[in-house]
């Protein structure tokens, strides 16, 4: 996928999450977020899978735990939710293993648990 079309659909992300959040405000649970976030881009045309299971493959063997991805967007841009006090490094390298272990170049980090949505939305890209 191209980075303009990636652009585009972090874009469109970034719009539902902000509506999201002017509807709910901070300060509710996670998945709270997740299910409204997920009802604000489907309605906006995109394709949106929840929770979705990325299995752990360690030195080449799938062993019997999952990691579990809040959003996939578009089969390509991951979105990781948070609704913390305050984002830590160990969140944004969470999501960083997450873009390398699922092959894809894009992901979001949005913390909702903030007064103003700008600052709690974190863009990683993994160059492959």
């Amino acid at each position: 996928m191209t980075r303009d079309a990636l652009n585009k659909i972090s874009s469109q992300i970034i719009g539902g999450a902000i509506e999201v959040h002017k509807e709910l405000g901070p300060g509710l649970l996670e998945s709270v977020y997740g299910a409204c976030l997920a009802h604000e881009l489907r309605n906006r045309g995109l394709l949106v899978e929840e929770q979705v299971h990325l299995p752990l493959i360690y030195k080449n063997e799938s062993l019997n735990k999952d990691f579990i991805l809040d959003l996939l967007v578009e089969k390509e841009v991951i979105v990781e939710l948070k609704a913390v006090e305050e984002v830590h490094p160990v969140h944004e390298v969470q999501l960083v293993t997450y873009l390398k272990l699922a092959n894809k170049k894009l992901g979001l980090l949005i913390n909702f648990n903030v007064p103003l949505l700008h600052k709690g939305i974190y863009r990683k890209v993994n160059n492959l």
